[in-house]
C-alpha cells in the first residue's frame, strides 16, 4: 500500500500546526471534507522587560508546539483514528516575530523579538534622518513595506547590534536568523542534525529583506540594513514538500506547507480570486484584499505582500494589507490592566447595555497606530467622557475602535483601487462576539460573514500542505457554499457617518504624544507628556470603575 494512502473512514487526513501570538495549536482535518477532527491547545507566555517591548520564548513556542503533536495524536487514538493516516502538515504562523539561534546547539541567542515590539524606534529615527524627506515607504518599490518597528529586518538589526551573544555567533559562523516559522521546521526536520533552514514567500515578505518582486533575498535592502546573507533562510513557495518531521511523534511525515497566519486565513476562507477580502480579528486585526497577479503599490498606508504561491512552478499571488496593532489586545487590556471585566466574554453582555450612539470614542494606540496612519507618535486617548460615563461605555468603545479602524482600512483599500466590497469574509477568535460582528456590519455598511467553520487559519494551511506536490490529497475545488452567519446594517447611513466622524476626531487627538525619541536601546523612559496623559487617564477610568461599582 502507498506510504500516503489511508485505510481510514475519514480518508487521509492533513495536520497543521497554528502557532499564533497567544497560544501554540495543532489540528487534524479529514482531506475529503475539511472537517476538524480533534486539535490541541497550548497558551504561549509574553515576557514585557521594559515599556514597548514584547518577547516570548522560543524555547516555550518549541515545547508547546510539541506538545500539541503529542497530546492531538494521542485524542486521535482515543478516537480509534490512526494518526498514521495524517500525509502531510502545514504550518501557520505569527509574522514578523523575529528569532536568532546557534546552529551547533539549537539555543536561541535571545528571546524571540515580537511583531508588536516597539524597541527599535530609534533605529527607525536614525535612519529615516538619512533619508530624503524622512520618507517611510523609501524602500517600498521593492519590499511593498514602510519603514516600520513591525517588520523583522529592524529587529535582526537591533538584535545584531545589541546583543553580545549574536554578534559572537554570527563571528564564528553559528547565527542563523528566521521568523517563527523557520524555527519550528529547522527544529521540527532535525535541528542541528541537518534541519532544514527554510521560510515561504509569505512570511518572508514581512522582513522588508525580500524583494517583492523576485521573491528572493534583495542585495540592496540587505546592504541597507547590513543584514549578512549567511544567516538567512532558502525562500520556498507555500505549498512544497520542506521536509520531514524527525520528531518521535509523527516522524516521517512531511511538512508540505508553510504560510503566514494572515494569508493562511486568506486560503481557508477560499479568496482565491482577485478582488476578495477577509479580515481577521485575533490580538490584532488584519484585513486582505486579494489583487492577483497584480502589485499594487499603495500610497495610502497599505502594505503589498505575497498572499500565497501555491507551488514552486506557480505564480504568486499577491495582496493589499491594512494591519491593526491592538483588536484583541485592548479587550485584555480592559481585563488584565483595568479589571473592568474578569473574562472576555463579559465584554459582549456589558457592552450592549449601552445604546448605539455611544458618546464615547476609545483609540487604543498603546504603540502608536499602524495602518492607515502609520503613526509611532501616537498614543491611547478615550474621548467624550462625562459624569454619566461608567464602566459599560469604555468596554463599548473598546470594541467599535476595532469596528472603526477596519474601516479605516476598507475606505483605503476603496481608494486604491476602486473597488467596493460587496461583504466583509471574517474569523478569528473575536468574532465569536455576535455584538461585535453586529456593530462592525452597522459601522461598514455592508453584510459581515462569519463562517460556522471558524478554523480558517489553520484550514489554509493544510490546504496549502495537502495541496503539495508529492502529497494531492486536498480537493482544492472544495468550494462550495460555506456554512455563515450573516450579519447585516441595521443603523441609518447618517448615524454611521456620524459614529465614524466621532472616531477621527478621536484619532486626530491621539497624535503628536511622542514628538521625540522616548525609548532608547538602553533606557526605559518616557516622554513627560505620555507620562502625564496615561497618568491622568488611568486616573479617570479608576475614578469611574469605583463609582460605577460603588452606584451598582
Amino acid at each position: 500500500m502507498n506510504k500516503h494512502e489511508s485505510t481510514s473512514s475519514y480518508g487521509p487526513l492533513v495536520g497543521a500546526v497554528d502557532e499564533g501570538t497567544s497560544s501554540a495549536r495543532f489540528l487534524v482535518f479529514a482531506a475529503n471534507t475539511a472537517e476538524v477532527l480533534t486539535y490541541h491547545q497550548v497558551p504561549i507566555s509574553h515576557i514585557c522587560p521594559k515599556e514597548g517591548w514584547v518577547e516570548q520564548d522560543p524555547m516555550e513556542i518549541l515545547r508547546a508546539v510539541r506538545e500539541c503533536l503529542r497530546q492531538t495524536v494521542f485524542n486521535l487514538k482515543q478516537l480509534d483514528i490512526d494518526p498514521s493516516d495524517i500525509v502531510a502538515i502545514g504550518i501557520a504562523n505569527q509574522r514578523e516575530t523575529t528569532v536568532v539561534w546557534d546552529s551547533f546547539t539549537g539555543e536561541p541567542l535571545y528571546n524571540a523579538i515580537v511583531w508588536m515590539d516597539m524597541r527599535t524606534t530609534s533605529i527607525i529615527d536614525d535612519i529615516l534622518k538619512k533619508i530624503r524627506n524622512k520618507n517611510k515607504d523609501y524602500l517600498k518599490s521593492l519590499c511593498g513595506l514602510p519603514i516600520s518597528p513591525y517588520f523583522s529586518a529592524l529587529k535582526l538589526k537591533w538584535l545584531l547590534k545589541n546583543v553580545p551573544r549574536v554578534r559572537e555567533a554570527l563571528k564564528k559562523k553559528r547565527c542563523m536568523f528566521g521568523t517563527i516559522d523557520t524555527w519550528l521546521i529547522w527544529n521540527l526536520t532535525g535541528g542541528p542534525n541537518y534541519g532544514i533552514h527554510a521560510t515561504d514567500v509569505t512570511n518572508a515578505s514581512r522582513t522588508m529583506l525580500m524583494n517583492i518582486t523576485t521573491l528572493e533575498w534583495d542585495p540592496t535592502l540587505l546592504s541597507f540594513f547590513k543584514i549578512p546573507p549567511e544567516i538567512l533562510p532558502e525562500i520556498r513557495s507555500s505549498s512544497e514538500i520542506y521536509g520531514y518531521i524527525q520528531d518521535e511523534v509523527l516522524s516521517g511525515v512531511p511538512i508540505s506547507g508553510c504560510l503566514g497566519d494572515q494569508q493562511a486565513a486568506l486560503v481557508g476562507q477560499m479568496c482565491l480570486h482577485r478582488g476578495q477580502a477577509k479580515s481577521t480579528y485575533g490580538t490584532g486585526c488584519f484585513l486582505l484584499y486579494n489583487t492577483g497577479s497584480a502589485i499594487i503599490n499603495s500610497s495610502h498606508g497599505l502594505l503589498t505582500t505575497v498572499a500565497y504561491q501555491l507551488g514552486p512552478q506557480v505564480r504568486p499571488v499577491y495582496a493589499l494589507e491594512g494591519s491593526v496593532a491592538v483588536a484583541g489586545a485592548v479587550i485584555e487590556w480592559l481585563k488584565d490592566n483595568l479589571g473592568l471585566i474578569s473574562d472576555v466574554k463579559e465584554c459582549e453582555t456589558l457592552a450592549a447595555q449601552i445604546p448605539t450612539d455611544n458618546r464615547i470614542t476609545f483609540v487604543p494606540a498603546f504603540s502608536g497606530l499602524y495602518a492607515p496612519y502609520w503613526r509611532k507618535d501616537a498614543r491611547s486617548v478615550i474621548c467624550g467622557i462625562t459624569e454619566d460615563t461608567n464602566s459599560a461605555h469604555i468596554i463599548k468603545a473598546a470594541l467599535q475602535a476595532v469596528c472603526f479602524q477596519t474601516r479605516d482600512i476598507l475606505e483605503t483599500m476603496k481608494e486604491e483601487t476602486g473597488f467596493v466590497l460587496s461583504k466583509l469574509l471574517v474569523d478569528g477568535s473575536m468574532t465569536n462576539n455576535n455584538l461585535l460582528m453586529q456593530m462592525q456590519a452597522d459601522i461598514c455598511g455592508i453584510p459581515v460573514v462569519r463562517p460556522l467553520m471558524c478554523e480558517t487559519t489553520a484550514l489554509g494551511a493544510a490546504i496549502a500542505a495537502g495541496s503539495a506536490d508529492g502529497i494531492r490529497k486536498w480537493d482544492m475545488k472544495m468550494d462550495g457554499a460555506v456554512p455563515s452567519d450573516t450579519f447585516l446594517t441595521s443603523i441609518s447611513e447618517n448615524e454611521r457617518d456620524k459614529l465614524y466622524s466621532q472616531w477621527k476626531m478621536g484619532i486626530e487627538r491621539s497624535l503628536g504624544w511622542e514628538p521625540e525619541i522616548v525609548v532608547t536601546d538602553n533606557t526605559n523612559g518616557m516622554h513627560k507628556a505620555t507620562a502625564l496623559g496615561i497618568f491622568v487617564i488611568g486616573t479617570i477610568i479608576v475614578l469611574l470603575v469605583a463609582r460605577y461599582r460603588y452606584t451598582s
